[in-house]
């Protein structure tokens, strides 16, 4: 019996010993999370800006209106040049973090191709992007039991539906509205949390 009660306590260390490291890796990657909460924010205010702007270029008629989108090409460099900058501080990642990050870039490769091929679409663009950013931001809120951002994904779903619903002028008013909602508001609580 001594054998079976060493072996049960090996086991019962082991179980304990796991859900251990279990907790550390998710406490790692929320506070990886917290730290690229800056991306939220950036991300949010620079699609927030191109759908208030679409939308104002539309209602003056300017012929090509989704120019405004060109802002999110320095964007993108500016970003990869904060992801490089940001893996050579920190060697530590953990394999959470790494999940939501391919995660995300999944969903980058989703909205190049929506976009590229948007005539195939009939420029149906913008709900198709809000509702398959639904997946990346629910995901990452579990992962990183945060929830504002898993009610934030629910806003992104919601405004691409209404995107859907209205006219084509007024797609970029929901998106705004879906990038606050999705984005914006769960950026400042995460830059909030990371600074008390």
């Amino acid at each position: 019996t001594t054998d079976i009660m060493s072996n049960s306590d090996k086991e019962n260390l082991s179980v304990h010993q796991s859900l251990d490291i279990i907790a550390g890796m998710i406490r790692q990657a929320q506070g990886n999370v917290r730290r690229n909460s800056f991306f939220f924010l950036f991300w949010g205010w620079v699609v927030v800006l191109a759908n208030l702007g679409m939308f104002v270029l539309i209602q003056i008629d300017y012929p090509m209106p989704y120019i405004m989108w060109s802002i999110t090409i320095p964007a993108w460099i500016f970003t990869m040049y904060k992801i490089i900058k940001r893996r050579r501080e920190n060697h530590f990642h953990t394999h959470l973090g790494r999940i939501s990050a391919w995660l995300w870039i999944s969903y980058a490769l989703c909205v190049f191709t929506f976009v590229l091929f948007g005539s195939r679409l009939n420029y149906q663009v913008n709900p198709l992007i809000l509702i398959t950013g639904t997946i990346p931001a629910f995901v990452s809120g579990i992962i990183f039991r945060f929830t504002p951002l898993m009610v934030g994904s629910g806003f992104l779903w919601a405004s691409g539906i209404v995107g859907f619903m209205v006219p084509s002028e007024f797609q970029n008013l929901a998106g705004a509205m879906g990038i606050i909602c999705g984005y914006l508001i769960p950026g400042y609580i995460l830059k909030q949390r990371k600074e008390n």
